[in-house]
């Protein structure tokens, strides 16, 4: 019979793995033993529940954050799946930025150069004629909108004060006001936007500072304001003396329109524009930036600066090496038509195997589906039984900054495998059948 034995290299390979694993220790000159088990004790967190006290926000984990196994289809997710990315433009640009001095150098507080102007021309190219365009020193770059957002409300709310918000509108940036302490009043919002009526006498009751929006493709309805109803907005804003936080998340996942942002109607400081690369580049560049003028800029940088200091430079100039290739454009022609694509299987889906749902309307732009679901639906448990039957969807109550206003749903059509609409629409509209309050 033939004898094998292991070579010293395997054998040192196996008592490596089994010694950092804790199963085995060594000790020079006696040998190699098995590792006794300690007895683990409880551990005791209960003083922690004085030293820390009540909560002043008690702030529940996002449903479209939540990880999930991989055989789960993800209609939940807030990001694209990697296949809607640039992802060789990415990878490239990552791996320049690391070879290069962005990987041992710390960047200006405000931003990167490069990054600044690029932020600033694209939008000078919206602007109205005769307006003045904003310059690179205008921009001030975040790592990501929710730094962003949590630095506009604490340099241009404050704790305590009132913010106008649209209803329904982001969660992200309900959640960034709370952990500042700004106090939200909602504005109904619907498929043309707010009603200025309403906005007006919210301004009038609040005398609030600032009003918080998603004109463009806004998440979760998808809804693109109509342009008068931009037009009184910004009257509205004007003549209260208030600022426009407007976040323009969705600029690069324009389907049959494009983003117009309001920031270019205004070069008298009143809108406060937002825009992020994280979603349409990649979800490990989180890079935005926030384009400010006049005193508010000088206070935003001075929150940026106590926040973080500075953003990664290699995340920053990945991101403007990324939006620089020729290849960029091509990608979002390409991910317009995808986009659309998978838009109309989703909602083709939900209307044969879902009737119950309402879809208001089909979006024009953005990532998602916006559906109203009967009066009697009881969302938790639907959403239980889709995710055991492994389909996750997004709770609609989470959108709302009050009571939300009817059994909602948001159901992404970038985030999972369109092969897989049909199945997890037919999960959808049979568990609906079983909830009820």
């Amino acid at each position: 019979m033939k004898r094998f034995e292991a070579s010293p290299v395997t054998v040192q390979q196996a008592l490596r793995s089994l010694s950092a694993a804790g199963e085995i220790e060594t000790r020079p000159g006696v040998g190699t033993f098995t590792r006794a088990k300690p007895v683990l004790r409880g551990v005791d967190f209960s003083w922690q529940t004085a030293a820390l006290g009540t909560p002043q926000q008690k702030l529940e984990p996002a449903t479209s954050l939540r990880s999930e196994p991989g055989n789960v289809i993800a209609l939940h997710s807030g990001y694209p799946r990697a296949e809607l990315l640039p992802v060789r433009l990415v990878r490239s640009a990552l791996s320049r930025a690391a070879r290069g001095n962005a990987a041992v150098s710390r960047a200006d507080s405000a931003g990167m150069p490069e990054l600044q102007s690029w932020f600033a021309q694209e939008l000078e190219s919206s602007m109205l004629p005769g307006l003045a365009a904003p310059s690179a020193r205008d921009v001030v770059v975040f790592p990501g909108s929710q730094a962003a957002l949590s630095a506009l409300y604490r340099s241009l709310i404050g704790a305590g004060e009132p913010l106008l918000i649209e209803s329904p509108t982001y969660w992200g940036a309900m959640l960034a006001a709370r952990q500042v302490g700004v106090r939200l009043v909602p504005v109904p919002s619907g498929p043309d936007g707010p009603d200025p009526v309403a906005l007006e006498r919210a301004f009038a009751q609040t005398r609030a500072r600032a009003f918080y929006a998603q004109p463009n493709f806004a998440n979760p309805t998808g809804a693109q304001w109509a342009p008068e109803s931009a037009r009184r907005v910004l009257e509205v804003v004007r003549a209260n003396g208030a600022f426009l936080i407007e976040d323009d998340w969705a600029h690069d996942f324009g389907i049959t329109a494009s983003s117009h942002p309001l920031a270019a109607q205004d070069s008298d400081g009143h809108v406060v524009y937002i825009r992020s690369l994280t979603k349409s580049v990649s979800p490990a560049i989180r890079v935005a930036a926030v384009v400010a003028r006049g005193p508010a800029r000088e206070r935003l940088l001075a929150e940026a600066q106590a926040q973080a200091m500075y953003v990664s430079p290699v995340l920053q100039e990945a991101a403007v090496d990324v939006v620089s290739q020729p290849g960029w454009r091509s990608h979002l022609h390409s991910l317009r038509a995808r986009l659309q694509e998978q838009r109309d299987h989703l909602a083709a889906a939900v209307s044969q195997h879902v009737p119950q749902a309402e879809l208001a309307q089909l979006p024009t732009g953005g990532l998602n589906l916006w559906l109203r679901l009967p009066d009697e639906t009881d969302l938790v448990e639907l959403q239980d039984r889709c995710r055991v039957r492994g389909v996750m969807v997004a709770v609609g109550d989470e959108w709302f900054p009050a009571e939300p206003t009817g059994r909602y749903i948001r159901l992404n059509y970038a985030g999972a495998d369109p092969a897989a609409f049909t199945d997890a629409a037919a999960v959808l509209g049979q568990e609906l059948e079983q909830v009820k309050f």
